[in-house]
């Protein structure tokens, strides 16, 4: 029998109305000590003994049977005969998938990843130099599902900005391997395959072994202990986030049909158990509309218990006085995807301020995004879009100041560089630029 589905029903105009929507918010990103004392040993244990403790920890969580870590690499001639033996319209939509996301990031890197300078009139120059990573890691979960898609989000972004080594590690259970993941590695420009994964994995792309080499940064998401050794590994290497449960907040006019806004809901409910789907409208009576098409559509979904909980536990229909209200109320929460089901969707952009990706009319679902529009799906979690951003080709770039001083520069930028020094107490500070026009 399938479980109800029922949402938090809020009004704004209720007094009570803000210790419940708080109340509702709330996602303890504690980590379980349990998990946080498994990690740290097992990243120990990579660190101290390499490869024979990857091996060692695939062999027991994963069960892939291995003599040597170095058969768990997988040839790129597997990756190309995973692509061909795809079925045909698995292997077009893979490739129109790869190719828009690829536009995408490419006009992104001509946007803001171009290396720049000028010169003022005394010949000084300054500018930028934007380079790429030499060595980025990325791991895409395996075992219950696989992540084609996080395939292309993570591997795409950084091989448009010209990253030479791409090294992916994705877990194979009894030694299970995904057609579709292995194509979109082929597809992507990986350089090398790994079938690893847990926090062994991380503290092999950390650390490096005799034969996973060491990166300079992992980006992809993971389950609670690889968030918890990307964590622990952020200073060794860098990494692009530590992701919360996936969120969804729709802000409805009522001009969308209710049946699309609640399978929209169910898009992220279907994660697991803590994504959260959220939907504020001035609109009570489309309202509920809505909640009798989660009654109607939740039997026939294939993950029905998992969408029940997540909306039951963390979900919440919101009545809010306006649209200007919940774009207001959009902002605090600033979610991970927003869709603006609206017949004006124009009108309410502009009002919003903090969101991972903005999806803008009723047409534009946010499945769409995560897998084929072209913007990244990798995106910020838990209030984090109020301060950080979607995966990006800025994300495997870094940027070195450059700065050349010409003669005449030297004799006007010496004594103000020498006066802060002497105020600082950095005698030597001041000095080095004085010898430059002092002599």
């Amino acid at each position: 029998m399938t479980p109800a589905a029922r949402p938090l029903r809020l009004s704004t105009a209720d007094a009570g109305f803000e210790a419940a929507f708080q109340a509702r918010l709330h996602w303890s990103e504690e980590t379980d000590a349990g998990v946080e004392q498994t990690v740290a040993g097992i990243l120990a244990d990579v660190k101290r003994r390499g490869d024979d403790a990857v091996l060692e920890y695939s062999n027991r969580f994963d069960a892939v049977g291995a003599a040597s870590l170095g058969e768990l690499e997988l040839p790129a001639s597997e990756l190309q005969a995973a692509f061909a033996a795809l079925p045909a319209p698995q292997r077009s939509a893979l490739e129109q998938a790869a190719a828009r996301v690829r536009r995408y990031h490419e006009a992104q890197k001509k946007a803001s990843g171009e290396s720049w300078s000028y010169r003022e009139a005394d010949g000084t120059l300054l500018g930028q130099k934007v380079t790429p990573l030499d060595r980025v890691g990325i791991y895409v979960p395996g075992g219950k599902a696989a992540y084609p898609s996080s395939v292309l989000m993570n591997a795409i972004p950084a091989q448009v900005a010209g990253v030479p080594e791409i090294i992916m590690v994705v877990p194979t259970p009894r030694g299970e391997k995904n057609l579709l993941v292995l194509a979109a590695a082929h597809l992507a420009g990986v350089t090398r395959v790994f079938r690893i994964g847990g926090a062994q994995a991380v503290g092999a792309l950390a650390y490096g072994t005799a034969t996973v080499p060491r990166v300079d940064k992992i980006t992809g998401p993971g389950n609670a202990y690889v968030a918890s050794a990307k964590r622990r590994v952020f200073g060794q290497v860098g990494i692009d986030m530590i992701a919360g449960p996936s969120e969804i907040l729709v802000l409805a006019d009522g001009s969308t049909p209710p049946d699309w806004v609640a399978m929209d809901l169910f898009s992220q409910a279907e994660h697991d158990e803590l994504a959260q789907s959220i939907l504020l409208c001035p609109d009570v009576g489309y309202i509920g509309r809505v909640q009798a098409e989660i009654d109607r559509l939740l039997p026939a979904m294939p993950r029905a218990q998992i969408i029940a909980k997540s909306l039951s536990g963390r979900g919440a229909l919101i009545h809010t006085r306006s649209m200007e209200e919940a774009c207001e109320i959009s902002n605090r929460i600033a979610p991970e995807h927003l869709e603006i089901a609206s017949s004006e969707p124009s009108r309410w952009e502009p009002l919003l301020r903090h969101a991972g990706a903005i999806f803008l009319g009723s047409f534009t679902s946010e499945s769409l995004g995560d897998y084929c529009a072209g913007p990244n799906h990798v995106l910020p979690t838990s209030g984090t879009a109020r301060f950080s951003s979607p995966l990006g080709v800025y994300d495997f770039q870094k940027r070195s100041s450059l700065i050349e001083v010409s003669e005449a520069g030297a004799r006007s930028l010496g004594p103000i560089a020498a006066e802060l020094a002497y105020g600082e107490g950095l005698q030597a500070h001041a000095r080095a630029a004085e010898m430059r026009y002092k002599g």
